[in-house]
């Protein structure tokens, strides 16, 4: 008995120290970005602060649900992490690498679904079994013994694949992209590092968020901080300034390269 209480007891203390850390970072971290945004009115930047400060609400969230139930933390736990996180931060990405035509409808397609998927989910919110929860196991692992399956009114559970994907493929796509045109024309070798650390730390929280999903909950909390590390310190590398003089042409390419993740 002793040694079941000892191991609950520091999962608790996993479930609640590891994602104050995790929020915390991505506190400091949409600050950080959010106010690029208020300096350079680009708006990569306030759809990349607005991910981040979802990943924020999402990590307190945990924290509340770790100790006790309440209906409103699991909304904000789902809503704004299994549905439209992902979507958000990587909206920021496809606004910084495709031309101003595209941003118009991919922006309100973006806006338009997460008014609906925020319709959805008020709905299934009063369909929640609150008999099935358990503080002593992470949300990721439960809820689905939580919310109704997608045939019995939990219809948001059909949508959060299409905001994940959406997601996932921008922000890794985009940095592997990014990290590669500069490592091709051998410039800014910080924005390569600092690509390459963006997309490691997208594909460990996509990672660890399967493998919860299949059972394997162990590394979720862990891969959620060590991905918020990595994105920052990735982003830190990405908007350094770089003073070292270079050709015509490579200036000419960096005004337009699609990863200028500075106030240039």
């Amino acid at each position: 008995m002793s040694n079941q209480t000892d191991t609950v007891t520091i999962g608790n203390s996993n479930n609640i120290l590891l994602p104050i850390l995790s929020a915390g970072l991505m506190i400091v971290f949409a600050i950080f970005v959010l106010n690029r945004y208020i300096s350079s009115n680009k708006i990569h930047f306030f759809f990349w602060g607005t991910g981040l400060l979802m990943f924020s609400v999402v990590s307190l969230s945990e924290i509340y649900l770790s100790m006790q139930w309440n209906r409103w933390a699991f909304f904000f736990w789902y809503f704004f992490g299994a549905v439209l996180n992902a979507a958000w931060i990587g909206q920021g990405t496809i606004c910084l690498l495709l031309s101003s035509k595209w941003l118009r409808p991919t922006i309100t397609l973006l806006l338009f679904a997460s008014s609906t998927a925020l319709i959805v989910m008020l709905q299934t919110m009063s369909l929640l079994d609150v008999s099935k929860f358990d503080n002593t196991i992470i949300m990721n692992a439960q809820y689905r013994n939580i919310m109704p399956a997608p045939l019995e009114g939990g219809i948001i559970r059909l949508m959060t694949p299409f905001f994940n994907v959406y997601g996932a493929t921008s922000l890794i796509g985009g940095a592997v992209w990014s990290a590669y045109l500069f490592w091709r024309k051998s410039i800014l070798p910080n924005r390569v590092i600092g690509n390459i650390l963006i997309a490691i730390g997208a594909i460990i929280i996509s990672t660890t968020s399967i493998l919860t999903r299949i059972g394997v909950s162990k590394w979720w909390h862990l891969g959620e901080l060590l991905a918020a590390i990595l994105l920052f310190v990735g982003f830190i590398f990405a908007s350094r300034q770089t003073y070292a003089k270079v050709s015509k042409n490579t200036a000419m390419f960096t005004r337009q390269s699609v990863v200028d993740y500075t106030n240039e």
